[in-house]
């Protein structure tokens, strides 16, 4: 059972997942009047379209388009309820005075358990939530590849008076998938699974996905001819690089074959990829022209027509803790990682090194209080001051995975928490110490690697359970086993599905 420093820790955890989730962020920012339809701060004539075709990728794009779909429904209502005329002048509909309804297409691949569409919702029938993988398997599935092509047929048939709308989060890599010129589902995996063993950072993974893919780096903008096309992200990478977010298939890209093989060069020097794949990014170098006939620059160009909006990211999750905490009467200090961090065990060993010094320096504040209250006893304390402190951080760090063979189970946030317990441990601390401090990491997605966990926290009462069971925490780092420790121990941070995903978020706090 977590104490109170623990339920806080949760708390603001709910909080900065709460306040970058899908639906909540569209019905925010999109919006259908009588003559205008608004993205964000982008508009677009209503009269100008008749139909949205809605397609998208991502652990939070379900959660996205039911609340694209909540909103229409929402202000279809308010304006025939209002009667609100066109900016001619006349009724919004002619045949009554009505808002004209709109036609609705779509395809989303998501996903399993976030294809769920809320039974009073009115659901245009033409739109699909498409669970295209297994929960916790954050990797192409014939599924996904199956869905992709229904995405880029939806977009190759949008006409003038269409709005091609792209719904975008984080997993979208492995969500909108279609293998380039005659690479293969098995060429992929290989790929991705290699890289992300090896520890290559997001940034790294999705500039080899993109020159392996026939619809990402800008291919999926390419494919859109005759319509306007507008993408809503969520972003999942630090810093918010387009190209990068579910490897950019409506923008620019920024990187070239060259950068691909530079590094496969650096994480495969043995070459024990699969041939067709390097030969694939050898030909994209010689000749500049991908399988479909499209070059590079054929992609970019149609990319650059069309608008991109970040609705939510990283550092507004960690802001929404930081306010959260302030409302639980605690100082804090909120930094968020605009580039990698390095692994995840530094992160965690940096993170029980700050939440030390936090806790030792709230013991020296303590002392000081008492020494001025001695000196005179009618100061009262002021109740507006916080004495309590807190750190919310946001970030992600990489994991280098042991040997499959003795690999346990676990993710980022797990390996994080453990690795800090384990520098908790050298640091001397007394048991009132360690009843005075919790370190909480999750992902905002609710999925930590191929676990039901979100993360984990590790406080006093963690600590003790470990330390009766006499749990060894190195020995379950080494072997990437960090779901296993906190499942004996306490400690696991299960949330299910949140229907959002920009990276994680971490929260340290001390008494």
């Amino acid at each position: 059972m977590p104490n109170q420093l623990t339920n806080h820790a949760q708390a603001i955890f709910d909080a900065a997942v709460d306040s970058v989730r899908g639906e909540a962020l569209m019905r925010e920012n999109v919006r259908f009047e009588a003559d205008e339809i608004w993205l964000g701060e982008q508009s677009v004539l209503r009269d100008d379209v008749d139909r949205i075709v809605l397609v998208g990728a991502g652990k939070a794009s379900g959660a996205m388009a039911i609340g694209m779909i909540e909103r229409y429904r929402m202000d279809q209502s308010r304006l025939r309820l209002g009667g609100e005329v066109n900016r001619s002048g006349g009724p919004t509909d002619l045949a009554g005075g009505r808002p004209r309804d709109l036609e609705w297409i779509g395809h989303v691949n998501v996903p399993e358990g976030c294809d769920v569409i809320p039974g009073e919702l009115d659901w245009p029938s033409g739109v699909k939530l498409h669970a295209a993988r297994p929960t916790g398997v954050n990797e192409p599935t014939p599924a996904a590849i199956q869905g992709t092509d229904r995405i880029l047929e939806l977009v190759r048939g949008a006409g003038p008076r269409d709005l091609v709308v792209v719904l975008i989060s984080g997993g979208g890599s492995a969500l909108l998938v279609r293998p380039a010129g005659q690479l293969s589902l098995d060429d992929l995996l290989t790929v991705i699974r290699h890289l992300s063993s090896s520890g290559a950072d997001i940034t790294e993974l999705n500039t080899v996905r993109k020159h392996l893919s026939a619809v990402k780096g800008g291919r999926l903008a390419q494919a859109c001819q005759n319509a306007p096309m507008f993408t809503l992200i969520l972003s999942d990478v630090l810093g918010d690089p387009l190209d990068l977010i579910a490897s950019g298939p409506t923008v620019p890209d920024t990187s070239v074959a060259t950068d691909a093989l530079s590094l496969l060069k650096k994480y495969d020097p043995d070459q024990s990829l699969p041939p067709s794949v390097y030969a694939h990014l050898v030909g994209q170098v010689g000749n500049r022209v991908s399988a479909d006939g499209s070059s590079a620059v054929d992609s970019n160009r149609a990319a650059e027509t069309a608008v991109t909006l970040v609705l939510g990211n990283n550092a507004v999750a960690v802001d929404a803790g930081g306010i959260r905490a302030e409302s639980l009467g605690y100082n804090h200090i909120m930094q968020c990682a605009r580039s990698s961090e390095g692994t995840a065990e530094s992160v965690g060993q940096l993170l029980a090194e700050m939440t030390v010094g936090m806790l030792r320096s709230a013991d020296g504040r303590s002392e000081s209080r008492d020494s001025d209250s001695s000196r005179d006893e009618s100061k009262h304390s002021d109740p507006s001051r916080h004495f309590h402190d807190a750190l919310i951080t946001g970030g992600e760090p990489v994991v280098h995975l042991a040997d499959a063979r003795r690999r346990g189970r676990g993710g980022r946030n797990q390996q994080l928490v453990l690795a800090a317990y384990a520098r908790l441990l050298t640091m001397e601390l007394t048991d009132s110490e360690w009843d005075r401090l919790v370190i909480l990491s999750g992902g905002t997605d609710g999925e930590d690697g191929p676990t039901d966990a979100a993360g984990a926290w590790v406080d006093g009462r963690v600590h003790a359970a470990a330390r009766q069971m006499r749990l060894d925490p190195q020995s379950y780092l080494d072997r990437n086993d960090a779901y296993s420790f906190f499942e004996q121990a306490g400690g696991l941070l299960m949330t299910g599905p949140t229907g959002t995903n920009v990276c994680d978020v971490r929260v340290a706090l001390v008494c």
